[in-house]
């Protein structure tokens, strides 16, 4: 993997042994962005069926992640880049979205469903926005903040 740039006093894991990750701590970041329905063990189990998955700690605790869902050649999508709050704004996520997107390379097609209002946060880092994409929306909520109004 080519390491975007130094990340002082945080050291970075990618593709980790998964039995080593702190699911407790994974389940916590989540909430704290407000991604509540997420379960420890079903975390755990999505993050074991990806294609590559990527955690930054400081010292022992992981403060941010991201994942790739993929089928190894065709389509793959970036998923859940998620930095703790208390350290948005120091540029784990740009290092996140940068050191998967070079995991990226091989693919053919490659997307993302990026959080409500994070959109400028990913055309500065080169993504754009789609014109064909839709959603099967799952519920109210996901129609609401990702679909066009009819």
């Amino acid at each position: 993997m080519r390491v975007p740039e130094k990340l002082p006093d945080y050291h970075y894991q990618l593709n980790p042994d998964l039995t080593t990750i702190n699911w407790q701590r994974v389940l916590e970041l989540f909430q704290k962005i407000n991604w509540k329905h997420r379960l420890s063990d079903e975390i755990e189990t999505a993050f074991g069926m990806s294609t590559t998955t990527l955690f930054i700690c400081q010292e022992e605790e992981i403060i941010a992640f991201g994942r790739i869902v993929g089928d190894g050649r065709y389509y793959a999508m970036l998923a859940d880049v998620v930095v703790d709050p208390a350290y948005q704004g120091k540029g784990l996520g740009k290092y996140l979205v940068t050191a998967l997107n070079d995991q990226l390379k091989n693919y053919h097609f490659v997307n993302l469903s990026a959080a409500p209002g994070a959109d400028r946060f990913y055309k500065n880092l080169g993504w754009k926005k789609q014109t064909t994409a839709f959603i099967w929306p799952q519920g109210p909520k996901q129609l609401r903040q990702h679909c066009e109004k009819d």
